[in-house]
């Protein structure tokens, strides 16, 4: 069943990249539950520690501003880079290299003009998240020019993931345009999201990211971009699970209703 809806596998270097970024990706989202977090938003200037030169640099700070563009300008640049790379390819090939470049160039534009920061970001870990997205571009649109030399899945997905796309990247932009409005121009601290989905869970933005990816997968049709989407999904959901428990201990008037991601469930 498996198969009638996936791409063959390249080869076994293929097979071995996309188990690895599952369990690395699987891994931050563990990390994230156990209190090890990622050093941005809400969580920049947790797990710090002295140590060795080298890591003393790793936790240097940055602005958000600078960080956030760091991690999403290389994928980007990648998706853009890509048309001229692989410039052939059908229709399956440019929706997927439409759908990675729309994406991170959506990041992009919301850093510069939509998103008002407070707090910091740690070097650390805005070269370990920019690595990571520039590698997962990358990766996901070559293993998709590999797909054009075997058959087409017997199952076609592209357009659902097409319409799955718009409604993922569409309710992204619209709650972190809502999370924009919260602060005025010079304002720094964090209030209780309004508006949208806020008021069932407090990250709707990152349930719509999810569906980004799963879109891209289902454009792609690869084991690799189904990992990805898988992945990311585990990341964000214990993301939203520790961002819950953040807003519980800030907020005595936290609505104790409002889940983390999934109305009603989670």
């Amino acid at each position: 069943m498996f198969q009638s809806f996936v791409f063959e596998e390249a080869s076994s270097i293929i097979t071995a990249i996309t188990v690895i970024t599952f369990l690395f990706l699987a891994y931050l989202g563990v990390s994230e539950i156990a209190g090890k977090h990622l050093q941005y938003s809400k969580f920049w200037n947790v797990n710090a520690n002295s140590g060795s030169s080298s890591s003393n640099f790793l936790q240097g700070k940055m602005s958000s501003k600078l960080g956030m563009l760091i991690l999403y300008a290389p994928a980007c640049v990648m998706g853009f880079a890509s048309f001229f790379m692989y410039p052939d390819g059908g229709t399956r090939f440019m929706l997927l290299k439409s759908a990675v470049t729309i994406h991170f160039f959506k990041r992009v534009l919301e850093v510069l003009f939509v998103h008002k920061y407070s707090g910091g970001m740690i070097l650390g870990s805005v070269l370990l998240i920019s690595s990571s997205y520039f590698m997962l571009a990358a990766v996901m649109i070559y293993i998709q020019h590999l797909t054009l030399q075997y058959t087409e899945p017997e199952i076609d997905l592209k357009s659902i993931g097409v319409l799955i796309f718009l409604v993922g990247i569409s309710g992204n932009f619209y709650h972190h345009y809502l999370l924009s409005k919260l602060r005025g121009n010079k304002e720094k601290g964090y209030k209780i999201p309004q508006g949208g989905l806020f008021s069932m869970v407090i990250c709707p933005h990152y349930l719509f990211e999810i569906l980004g990816f799963v879109g891209i997968s289902f454009i792609s049709q690869t084991s690799f971009s189904f990992c990805c989407a898988v992945g990311v999904a585990i990341y964000l959901s214990a993301r939203s699970n520790v961002t819950r428990k953040w807003y519980l201990s800030k907020f005595e008037n936290f609505p104790k209703n409002v889940k983390a991601l999934i109305p009603f469930v989670f």
